[in-house]
């Protein structure tokens, strides 16, 4: 099992998973050119794609969805609410394949687990992802870190999180004071303490790989987030810690049980 980040930040998100004959995308916030042009990176023709799957309907996630689906005919994943406050943005939907958030459904090769996290959408989710060996967790756009998230990614041997802003950058910066209240609400982002702090417990189980995703442009900085990371994981050697980044493409990275 295998997955790449192939770019996160406020402009697009989209994350490929893939195990045997199965490759998904977790949200799309890319055009369809775009898209094509980062899986060839890898070495991914488009046509070999099974399906989307979608968080919630935020534009950085979800522009790209309906014309990647049409333009490849691919079945698009997702949860009633988010199909409802997302329709005017994905268009003519080819295969709408609907999941209920809290069980699990299966696309070919993998098992997907739906689970809910705190933003202000409709009903929003993060993901495992699992090839019964393996599993991958997908956690980003959430403003607090629950039971039910810590119960859902301690079984993951990798994982996608978020890292979206330094509190005193946000804090200090050009956003207006309600964005400002907003991103640091329960219902907003992670801050790069929090996501440390939780990656840190994470990481004395089974956590063995982790991509810090998310980061924004305006209220953070790679150089803060390894900062916080050598605070909150200064003695995990085992641990793998990249950075996902909005230009450019993340390695395929095989998950090791």
């Amino acid at each position: 099992m295998r997955f790449s980040v192939l770019g996160s930040g406020s402009k697009g998100n989209c994350t490929l998973v893939e195990a045997g004959s199965t490759r998904l995308l977790i949200d799309n916030g890319f055009s369809c050119k775009e898209l094509v042009g980062r899986l060839s990176g890898l070495g991914i023709a488009p046509e070999t794609l099974t399906g989307l799957v979608v968080t919630h309907e935020h534009d950085d996630h979800v522009k790209g969805v309906g014309v990647v689906a049409r333009r490849l005919n691919l079945p698009i994943y997702a949860n009633a609410a988010t199909y409802g406050a997302a329709e005017h943005r994905f268009g003519r939907v080819p295969v709408r394949r609907e999941f209920a958030t809290g069980e699990p459904f299966a696309v070919n090769d993998l098992l997907i687990h739906p689970f809910a996290v705190s933003h202000d959408t409709a009903d929003p989710v993060g993901f495992t992802v699992s090839n019964g060996v393996s599993c991958l967790g997908y956690c980003t756009d959430t403003g607090k870190i629950t039971h039910l998230i810590r119960h859902h990614l301690q079984k993951c041997q990798a994982l996608v999180l978020e890292a979206n802003h330094d509190v005193r950058m946000l804090q200090e910066g050009p956003y207006p004071l309600p964005l400002k209240q907003r991103v640091l609400s329960s219902r907003g982002h992670l801050a790069n303490g929090e996501s440390l702090e939780f990656a840190g417990r994470l990481a004395q189980g089974r956590l063995r790989c982790l991509v810090l995703a998310h980061l924004s442009e305006i209220n953070n900085l790679p150089e803060l987030v390894l900062q916080e990371a050598r605070r909150r994981l200064p003695s995990l050697e085992a641990l793998q810690v990249l950075l996902a980044d909005q230009q450019r493409v993340g390695p395929l990275l095989e998950i090791v049980p």
